[in-house]
């Protein structure tokens, strides 16, 4: 039984890390209202485009997901597969295409952290160094720092529409 309190209370905390808020933006109100016209832009001293970090983002948490579901998963190779190339142009159809897709895998990590048949701390058949828990830890912690840079980098080039200066601390 102490285990099963264990996960349950466990669970609650993977979402609240997934699922953001306390003290992280999520990545829905990062990408919320971002003129995808502008996905394109490359944000002063960085080589990437808007569009850059959040495929890198949805890359990284793709990645996991299927390291967590599919023993036959072969990892892009590190670093160049966890980004598209810097001279690979975005389009506003990429840009929703990559936050759609983000979402929907965020969803699917949160079915299996839900998932009471999830043993969050066994080892991963095919991954014994590995767990449930490791894998949900490390897309949180992946998330939350580049969810900081998008929100930076909008701040930086003034990309927050109207009304969302509470993001900024404008407000």
């Amino acid at each position: 039984m102490k285990n099963k309190l264990t996960q349950d209370a466990v669970r609650l905390e993977l979402l609240a890390l997934l699922e953001g808020g306390n003290a992280h933006m999520t990545f829905a109100e990062v990408t919320a209202a971002f003129p995808p016209d502008q996905a394109t832009l490359y944000p002063p001293n960085t080589p990437y485009s808007f569009w850059h970090f959040a495929e890198h983002i949805r890359i990284a948490q793709w990645d996991i997901l299927e390291f967590i579901r599919n023993p036959h998963h072969i990892s892009p190779d590190y670093p160049m597969g966890y980004r598209p190339p810097v001279e690979e142009k975005a389009t506003p159809e990429k840009w929703n295409k990559s936050v759609a897709d983000t979402l929907a895998d965020l969803e699917e990590l949160k079915r299996i952290v839900k998932d009471s048949g999830s043993d969050l701390f066994a080892s991963l058949a095919h991954a014994p160094d590995y767990t449930i828990f490791r894998e949900i830890l490390t897309v949180a912690a992946h998330n939350s720092y580049h969810i900081g840079e998008l929100a930076v980098l909008r701040q930086v080039t003034g990309l927050w529409p109207e009304g969302m200066e509470y993001l900024t601390g404008k407000a």
